[in-house]
């Protein structure tokens, strides 16, 4: 299997990344707080509502690298330096998976 070289963003947010960072790490926490939940066996209902707590905090990374790949990645595409079809096959592609 031929391993691919990883690709770098045409730009990043400083900002963005700094939030998608730290909001990583407060999941990382949450992640690790579920197993602990589930280990001393704790009500479902509060597991669950800690679940959805780190899917809704994962939703919001998800979106600011939308948002990021959009300004810049689309962006860079767009005024000529890719393929414009190609790099919007490939968002649509991502937002369905």
């Amino acid at each position: 299997m031929k391993s691919r070289q990883p690709r770098k963003a045409h730009g990043v947010d400083p900002a963005a990344r700094t939030r998608n960072l730290n909001r990583l790490r407060r999941i990382e926490g949450q992640v690790r707080g579920i197993a602990r939940m589930i280990e001393e066996d704790r009500y479902c209902i509060d597991v669950l509502d800690q679940v959805a707590a780190v899917e809704k905090a994962l939703r919001a990374v998800s979106a600011e690298l939308v948002k990021n790949h959009l300004r810049h990645c689309v962006r860079h595409a767009l005024a000529g330096h890719g393929d414009p079809d190609a790099v919007i096959e490939e968002l649509s592609d991502a937002l369905i998976r």
